[in-house]
């Protein structure tokens, strides 16, 4: 059940959201408070799934409420209610972190759209924190090498500011961690990081994974859904293999990143959003541009900050330090006894053609380990690292 705060002076205006909320969805449970100061108190409270919030109150005005929770509950979505004489201060909550606006008096339409894609997004950001708790261990970076080292100095540069990053690199290099690494030592990594895999995703259902859509927009549109970069809202979103994206959907990703909002398919009501954009490729994206392949206006706007991925190939110093990392979370993911590499299997193992980079490595160390005596010795790897 979703629990909706309705903060409002007017009783009758209060009155009249409870009654239409609750018609839509008798699931909707609702709590209503008359000024901002029962508001910011019972937000301290309780734990809220959506706040409605009126912009114009004695006591305490919506901004400073808003402020407060960001405050108290960053995760909860706001959505302001203004008088007509309020929306430039209600298009200004939105900078402030508000997810939307309602004119008084209320479109019905509008109004359960805008609560429907609040509370999905507050689903999704809860969805990304638990997430985000589980595998931030898995995305550390391993090696000391100096190619590495110039890798972390460049990041540790960038991810404080909102610049956007364009990642280069061979498949299995490790692209996606320093995505995961760019928006964990950010401003904004109190926000989701959203990934999408462009390569994935088929030419005709991008568009509507990126920007979302609205019911009947499409065959199998069933009902509104919201996308990647609403989703993404306040924090990063992460475009993989972006080289594979059609053309279409690089014109509306440039759109969004000149104009910081986006049309769902099916609509023309813009959502705005406050997205960072990271986003990597594998392919030479200046071939692809003369190729007629990638928008070359979209390449410099996405490629601010490049940062390239060396090789495993080109950072052989740390392969010693991964096979230890990986050995250590193999034997404890299949409760097996640690066992150790010895020098010439490590040496051995150093002296390989990586061509599937980081990825491969772990899968190797993986079989290694499973098929290896206590300690993986030369034999063991000329066995069974076989190439």
């Amino acid at each position: 059940m979703s629990k909706i705060l309705i903060i409002e002076d007017e009783a009758t205006i209060r009155r009249v959201l409870t009654k239409i909320i609750v018609e839509e969805n008798s699931h909707y449970e609702i709590a209503e408070a008359e000024d901002g100061l029962v508001g910011i108190s019972l937000i301290k409270d309780n734990d809220y799934d959506l706040v409605l919030c009126d912009i114009k109150m004695p006591k305490m005005d919506g901004v400073e409420v808003l402020e407060k929770a960001q405050k108290i509950k960053p995760e909860i979505p706001f959505i302001m209610i203004s008088g007509h004489g309020d929306l430039d201060q209600a298009i200004a909550t939105m900078k402030l972190g508000a997810f939307d606006y309602i004119s008084k008096p209320p479109d019905l339409n509008r109004l359960l759209t805008a609560i429907k894609n609040a509370l999905e997004r507050k689903k999704l950001v809860v969805e990304n924190k638990l997430l985000k708790k589980k595998v931030s261990k898995a995305f550390e970076m391993i090696g000391e090498s100096e190619q590495i080292n110039q890798v972390k100095a460049i990041i540790d540069k960038v991810a404080p500011t909102d610049a956007r990053v364009l990642i280069t690199g061979d498949n299995g290099t490790g692209k996606e961690l320093v995505a995961h690494w760019i928006h964990e030592k950010s401003n904004r990594f109190k926000g989701p990081l959203v990934e999408v895999n462009c390569a994935a995703i088929p030419s005709e259902l991008i568009e509507s994974e990126l920007f979302g859509h609205v019911k009947g927009s499409f065959t199998g549109a069933i009902k509104d859904r919201a996308g990647k970069f609403e989703a993404a809202n306040g924090g990063t979103i992460f475009l993989d293999e972006i080289g594979d994206m059609s053309l279409s959907a690089q014109a509306k990703v440039l759109r969004v990143l000149q104009e910081n909002k986006i049309n769902r398919v099916g609509s023309d009501h813009d959502i705005i959003v406050d997205v960072r954009l990271v986003a990597a490729t594998n392919k030479d994206l200046k071939k692809e541009i003369e190729a007629g392949r990638f928008r070359e206006d979209l390449y410099h706007r996405i490629g601010v900050i490049l940062i390239h991925v060396p090789s495993l190939n080109e950072r052989r110093d740390d392969i010693p330090l991964l096979i230890a990392h990986f050995s250590n979370i193999i034997t404890s993911e299949q409760g097996m006894v640690a066992k150790s590499f010895s020098a010439l299997a490590i040496k051995k193992l150093q002296s390989y053609n990586w061509t599937g980079n980081i990825r491969e490595l772990r899968n190797v160390v993986e079989r290694l380990i499973i098929l290896g005596e206590t300690e993986i010795s030369e034999n063991d790897v000329a066995l069974y690292a076989s190439k």
